[in-house]
């Protein structure tokens, strides 16, 4: 007995955790800076905390009320029917839903490259076959509708990061119109809005108003902090809304992801300290690191530093753990990911003095 012949799925490489390095290295994980998996630098908001504390001793029940009340909670915020919202175990999990809900076997999609790993592994989770566009480092990794067409071969989903990870880059809602139309009426385009919320454009909503080919997904994971509980989303037209009912697996929200949820929603403050934050570090960051920078609208910013390897290894001995974007097949480049002045600016010294050592 054997699984299915897997040799052409990749494996996932979250960024490491404090524990876990200061585990190896010896180091009081209290000194530690974690800015390598784009977290919240301010942590979950408060008031999702008070949430899942109050919700502890419900966990006997399923999120049958939690989930509907996210749901309509979410429809009022975007303007749209319930049935459009697909509530799900973070933002990866809306990604399953639609490759359920639109993916024939043996269909292709497109993806971008450099880009986030998970769109691929969906695909092939559901025995769907990648194509790749390219963002170019030469051409700063621009994100534009020609980027996306001349690779574009009527595959059935396409995917789009806006912003996108790990550059920071932007699709605007004009190339994300002018893609969606010059694709197949059967083509489905999917933009990740993962980090919107820090973005200082408006999203794409206005295309779902009369386009039934775009969806948009979305995340908890980021502004408001909670990754750890899982929970995203996405909003698809109103005309096959209602395929959700068919394809979702039981609960995929849990009680608890719904309550925080639900409670995260009514923190604007600690949204808009998180937002504010984050815009104040790609500053300083792009301003102090001697290194070269890219602009970005996501809680993260992306910097050559030769050997990037070398650089986040050295920089882990230091107590600062950041992404090496080696996986991205970025080599040369790694993702530091916004935290609060003070982790920031210690950051950006502990990263200097590693750069001159490294270059050398």
């Amino acid at each position: 007995m054997e699984p299915r012949d897997l040799s052409a799925h990749t494996v996932y490489r979250a960024g490491r955790g404090i524990e876990e390095v200061a585990r190896e290295l010896g180091l009081n994980p209290d000194d530690m800076v974690k800015l390598a998996s784009n977290e919240n630098m301010y942590g979950p908001s408060p008031k999702a905390v008070e949430a899942i504390r109050g919700a502890a001793e419900r966990m006997h029940s399923y999120p049958k009320a939690s989930h509907a009340d996210l749901v309509d909670e979410l429809a009022a915020l975007w303007d749209v029917t319930p049935e459009q919202v697909w509530l799900s175990n973070g933002g990866d999990g809306a990604l399953d839903c639609l490759a359920r809900a639109m993916l024939d076997p043996g269909q292709d999609v497109l993806v971008p490259s450099p880009g986030f790993a998970y769109y691929a592994m969906s695909a092939r989770y559901h025995h769907g076959e990648v194509n790749e566009y390219t963002l170019s480092k030469a051409d700063d990794f621009a994100q534009t509708a020609d980027t996306v067409l001349k690779d574009y071969d009527g595959e059935r989903i396409v995917y789009l990061t806006s912003p996108h990870n790990p550059t920071g880059a932007e699709f605007t809602t004009d190339a994300v119109r002018t893609i969606a139309e010059e694709t197949d009426e059967q083509t489905l385009v999917v933009v990740d809005e993962a980090y919107g919320e820090f973005s200082e454009r408006p999203g794409k909503r206005s295309l779902l108003d009369d386009r039934d080919d775009v969806a948009l997904l979305r995340t908890f994971s980021k502004a408001y902090g909670l990754a750890g509980v899982r929970l995203g989303y996405a909003v698809v037209p109103e005309d096959w809304a209602d395929a959700y009912a068919r394809i979702n697996t039981p609960f995929s929200a849990s009680e608890l992801a719904c309550r925080s949820g639900l409670a995260a929603l009514d923190d604007d403050e600690h949204v808009e300290r998180s937002v504010e934050t984050a815009a104040w570090a790609r500053e300083y960051i792009s301003a102090e690191l001697d290194a070269p920078t890219w602009d970005s609208a996501g809680n993260f910013i992306l910097a050559e530093v030769g050997d990037a390897s070398a650089v986040a290894d050295a920089a882990q001995e230091r107590g600062v753990i950041i992404r090496d974007c080696s996986s991205f097949g970025l080599p040369e480049c790694i993702r530091i990911t916004c935290g609060t002045r003070e982790d920031t600016e210690h950051a950006v010294s502990v990263l200097n003095e590693v750069i001159e050592v490294v270059e050398a």
